[in-house]
């Protein structure tokens, strides 16, 4: 047998060819039938939040409104300046609450991670045991109201979120398993920590930076509770505290005036159905612009040479 024959590549025949073929095509296939599963839901949402009140009741939800209306969004929006302050509590308090809670959530784990650290296993212990126990909701609001003053402010709305034991046990895993190597050749050079962690741990870390930042920013945007237990000023309430009480005058008026007022139905449903709209649009709208960054650092993880 000649060389120019061992290196001719075997045929492939035509059906392993279409086989070949055909399997691409079904990952797809089962891929859309998922994304739809998922993106159906909020096209019925959206839709419904655009009917009107009686056609909802008597249609039910459809992708395509039977009649289209805009009384929810009228109702919700009937005051608009406080909608608006609302978002930008909500914006603010997302913005700056995830980029704190992530930097002393990293700063944390990276000390948990580092072997030579005296006081580790002692640190990891207490951050592990506030996972089981917590001192309780009446003693949090003590020290938040009377020792800390934190009432009526962003500051609220921000601390006591502001570490998650979870999250920091997840990037103190994915800090010790960057290679060592990198990090003791910067010790030799003269580096300090400070310099070895935002200049190559923090660069190194962005998949988990990324995903732990994503959840905390999630997490202040979706919460209502500690803006219902510290947050008496009308100025001062996030979006979702004020589509919540907006939604219990709802329910309120519907159910003691039997649902009729001066002769209109209440909008209840597409009122709801317009709330799940208004508050989950910007984070998804930010998501989606901010989606290339966060793929991207799935792969900014790697050691070039």
């Amino acid at each position: 047998m000649t060389a120019s024959a061992r290196n001719t590549p075997p045929k492939t025949s035509r059906s392993t060819r279409s086989r070949l073929e055909i399997g691409p095509i079904l990952i797809h296939a089962f891929l859309i039938v998922v994304s739809l599963t998922f993106i159906l839901p909020l096209v019925l949402v959206i839709s419904a939040s655009f009917t009107d009140e009686i056609a909802l009741a008597k249609s039910g939800y459809g992708l395509i409104p039977p009649l289209w209306s805009l009384n929810a969004y009228q109702y919700l929006l009937s005051n608009p300046e406080q909608i608006l302050t609302a978002y930008g509590v909500s914006v603010t308090v997302a913005l700056v609450g995830s980029a704190v809670s992530l930097l002393v959530m990293s700063l944390l784990a990276y000390a948990l991670s580092r072997r030579e650290f005296r006081w580790r296993n002692g640190l990891a212990f207490y951050v592990f045991f506030t996972m089981l126990f917590n001192g309780g909701l009446v003693s949090s609001y003590i020290i938040n109201t009377r020792y800390l003053h934190l009432q009526d402010t962003l500051l609220a709305l921000i601390l006591p979120a502001l570490v998650s034991p979870f999250y920091v046990l997840l990037l103190r895993t994915y800090f010790a398993s960057l290679p060592q190597e990198i990090i003791e050749a910067a010790r030799i050079d003269g580096a300090s920590e400070w310099r070895i962690f935002f200049g190559i741990v923090l660069p190194l870390s962005t998949p988990a930076l990324a995903t732990v930042g994503l959840f905390a920013a999630l997490g202040y945007w979706n919460d209502y509770f500690l803006g219902l237990l510290y947050i008496n000023d009308p100025n001062l309430v996030p979006l979702q505290l004020l589509l919540f009480k907006i939604l219990n005058n709802l329910n309120f008026l519907a159910t003691v005036q039997n649902a009729q007022v001066s002769g209109q139905v209440v909008p209840l449903t597409t009122v709801r159905m317009a709330m799940a709209v208004l508050a989950t649009g910007p984070i998804t709208l930010a998501f989606l612009f901010l989606q290339r960054y966060f793929v991207r650092g799935l792969t900014l993880g790697s050691i070039k040479g």
